[in-house]
């Protein structure tokens, strides 16, 4: 338990103090990479989970919480080496996910202080911490995280059966990939963590012009990302027994 607790709050706080960072650096008033626009919201996305990967590398770098629920419906018999695939692993990876990114968060905010100080648009300071959708459907909303993490964790799991000379850099890339290419219809939580740990953290912290914190959309990136991750579960053995 400790080796969970330890790698992947860390591994998950590095994921979102960069990837929550970079948000914030593109929509946040004068920063230095101010209306970067979302190129740069997409890679900045992808090197933070190559960073996380890296640094929760002793749990198996899940620093998602739909990754360890892939790899369990999987039937895999571990997380990572020595971690048993059971129940209690998994909510103790469930917890250590959400608490690194409610931490990531948080560090983010400090980063940039200052210009959430000067911020004025509850919109815009809401969404550096958390997804929301450019169209609210919510039936559909959920159908775009479903199939985009069903692509992130089928792969992941798929990757552990065709190594490359990539490594965690592989990772990164299909975010990056899946950023583009799915990201426009709800900003791809495709992490629970992801978004309900910064969200959390939206809710508590002391910012000015906040606004509210959207709760009823905040199912839609725990629900569709489990979903997609038990399909991708699903499909992975198929695919690698053939």
């Amino acid at each position: 338990m400790e080796t969970i607790f330890l790698f992947e709050i860390m591994g998950t706080a590095t994921l979102i103090l960069l990837g929550t960072g970079v948000v914030a650096n593109a929509l946040l008033p004068g920063t230095k990479g101010h209306a970067g626009g979302p190129l740069m919201i997409h890679f900045g996305w992808g090197l933070a989970v190559f960073s996380g990967v890296y640094v929760a590398w002793a749990s198996g770098a899940h620093i998602n919480p739909a990754v360890t629920l892939g790899i369990f419906v999987s039937g895999e018999s571990e997380f990572a080496d020595g971690i048993t695939a059971n129940v209690p692993h998994m909510l103790a990876y469930f917890a250590a996910q959400v608490i690194g990114a409610f931490v990531g968060a948080v560090l983010a905010w400090a980063a940039y202080k200052k210009h959430y100080d000067k911020a004025e648009d509850p919109g815009v300071i809401k969404g550096t911490f958390c997804t929301d959708p450019a169209e609210r459907h919510y039936g559909w909303n959920v159908v775009t995280e479903v199939i985009a993490t069903y692509v992130l964790v089928l792969v992941v799991l798929l990757f552990g059966a065709t190594p490359s000379e990539l490594g965690p850099l592989a990772v990164g890339l299909l975010v990056v990939g899946i950023g583009a290419g799915l990201g426009g219809p709800t900003g791809y939580a495709i992490n629970p963590a992801r978004d309900l740990g910064p969200r959390l953290a939206h809710a508590l912290l002391p910012i000015r012009n906040k606004g509210g914190n959207d709760w009823a959309y905040s199912w839609v990136p725990i629900v569709g990302p489990l979903a997609g991750a038990v399909l991708a579960g699903l499909t992975a053995p198929i695919l690698l027994a053939g």
